[in-house]
């Protein structure tokens, strides 16, 4: 379980993104954390996926301070995908996910390939892994992203915006995708995009001021 008790981070310029932000997020779920841009929810979003560290309070998994944990095992256990995917134009879809077994886990090549291919069979798109990300649609190249993560098997997931570049129907078909990966990983999803939490998300905290 992840557990956040009242922490707050200001900005070096100043100004205050969190305002004691307590929440905890359970297991087994998709939850929505929304509000505006300039709520605060990207912040809260880093703060747990460990890119900022909070000035007051603590983030702690399973019952452990994650300032504590071992890099390598918290990446493992926490992964993120950012708005911008950051998926490199010169590797193919499977090349691309190769790179998180091999990097974290120190996996040899080869096992990391045949990870990389059940993680891509196992989530329905064995047929996208030689592809390069620009022969492949917005939707799809967000899946990628995704399935690149959920290649350690964390146990939670965090997703900043995910929808933002996606069409209706697109965000629609992802939303579905989601629901039926949420048994074997949690996703704490940062939107604005009120219908598509409101049909994916099994409950949400609602974000304004830097403050729930």
């Amino acid at each position: 379980m992840l557990e956040i008790r009242n922490i707050s981070y200001t900005y070096p310029d100043g100004s205050r993104a969190l305002e004691e932000i307590d929440m905890t997020l359970p297991r087994e779920h998709i939850l929505a954390i929304l509000g505006e841009s300039g709520s605060g929810k990207t912040t809260l979003l880093m703060c747990i996926g460990r890119f900022l560290q909070p000035q007051r309070g603590s983030i702690t998994l399973n019952g452990k301070e994650i300032a504590r944990i071992e890099h390598r095992e918290f990446r493992r256990q926490i992964g993120i995908v950012f708005q911008q995917l950051y998926l490199f134009p010169h590797l193919t879809v499977l090349e691309n996910m190769m790179l998180a077994p091999e990097k974290v886990l120190n996996r040899p090549k080869k096992e990391a390939e045949n990870e990389a291919r059940e993680t891509l069979r196992r989530l329905g798109m064995a047929e996208m892994g030689d592809k390069y990300p620009s022969q492949i649609s917005g939707g799809q190249a967000q899946r990628a992203a995704i399935a690149r993560a959920l290649v350690l098997q964390p146990d939670y997931l965090l997703l900043d915006e995910p929808t933002s570049a996606l069409d209706l129907n697109t965000t629609r078909e992802f939303g579905r995708w989601l629901v039926e990966l949420k048994e074997t990983t949690t996703f704490v999803i940062v939107t604005h995009d009120v219908p598509f939490a409101e049909k994916t998300a099994g409950f949400g905290f609602l974000m304004a001021g830097g403050r729930l």
